[in-house]
């Protein structure tokens, strides 16, 4: 009998105040689904972080003619085959490096018609032109500093880059945005808490006369505020439901469908469905959660008679 009282007032606060129990659902909802999004964002860029990092390479370039005539560090004259045997044989001497590959000239000139065979630039292009290289595969990306310590500045050595620094600038923007979406959600949560807040004083106000008389004869305060609590606590589970929802809608269209970013972007390596299917129960719990406490902490004080 009890609980079906209680179900009963449950269903009449809702209806009671349908417009703010609408924006209670509809701000608890989209603050819940940037929740969402910024934890899938940051295993996106993890997992990117991942697949990238596990590829990049460490570049040593080495002079040419056209680099001895133009660029002070190629002083010196064009790098000799003694300067590159000694160059290779200290790098596999390294116990950072994981491996060595040389890109002579002729395939420096290959791999560029093959990228930017468009450019304007590559008809003026000729293989001398073009520099040697060494592309070294780290066990560790992050020691970069140790290779360009050993090696920049060296006879022969035009320049030592680090691909890892270009992927740093990209997940810097990607954590910026991140940070964002975090920054909007929080304002989007204490939207929705001072909603759930008003709604519950305003069911409580327009019922005040039966909770005057429902501790008159004795009810308890958690008997009293159960409604109230159920009532904040349904309009929040369902306003969570409709984060899941778009989250998952959110995933199935952006990559896999309408605009197929996972063929369209093949360079990416996404998150898969796990990790979507991972962050829905968290988003319901905190749906469920967060308004039944806002409601418990408003009434605590509002229902005293």
């Amino acid at each position: 009998m009890r609980a079906q009282f209680v179900l009963s007032e449950i269903g009449v606060g809702l209806r009671r105040n349908l417009t703010m129990t609408f924006a209670v659902i509809v701000s608890v909802a989209l603050s819940l689904a940037l929740f969402g999004g910024s934890l899938l964002m940051r295993d996106q860029v993890s997992t990117m972080k991942g697949y990238w990092y596990d590829k990049v390479n460490v570049s040593i370039f080495l002079c040419n003619k056209a680099d001895a005539e133009q660029d002070p560090k190629c002083a010196k004259g064009a790098v000799t085959n003694e300067q590159k045997d000694q160059i290779l044989g200290d790098l596999k001497k390294m116990p950072v490096v994981d491996k060595v590959a040389h890109e002579s000239a002729d395939e420096a000139y290959k791999h560029y018609k093959e990228q930017f065979g468009d450019s304007p630039l590559s008809s003026s292009l000729t293989p001398d032109q073009m520099q040697e290289s060494y592309r070294i595969k780290l066990k560790d990306p992050e020691k970069y500093q140790v290779v360009a310590t050993a090696f920049s500045g060296r006879d022969g050595v035009q320049s030592v880059q680090d691909q890892k620094g270009y992927l740093d600038n990209l997940f810097g923007l990607l954590n910026g945005m991140n940070w964002a979406a975090v920054a909007v959600m929080a304002l989007m949560l204490v939207v929705a808490l001072m909603l759930i807040v008003n709604t519950v004083r305003v069911s409580a106000f327009s019922r005040r006369r039966e909770t005057g008389i429902m501790r008159l004869v004795g009810a308890s305060s958690f008997y009293i505020q159960m409604p109230f609590i159920m009532e904040a606590a349904v309009a929040g589970l369902i306003g969570g439901g409709v984060a899941c929802g778009m989250l998952l809608v959110g995933r199935y269209f952006m990559i896999d469908h309408g605009l197929e970013l996972s063929e369209k972007i093949n360079l990416i390596n996404f998150i898969g469905w796990d990790a979507v299917l991972a962050k829905l129960p968290l988003v319901l719990a905190i749906g469920l959660l967060m308004p039944a406490l806002a409601a418990f902490f408003a009434l605590r004080k509002y229902l005293k008679v």
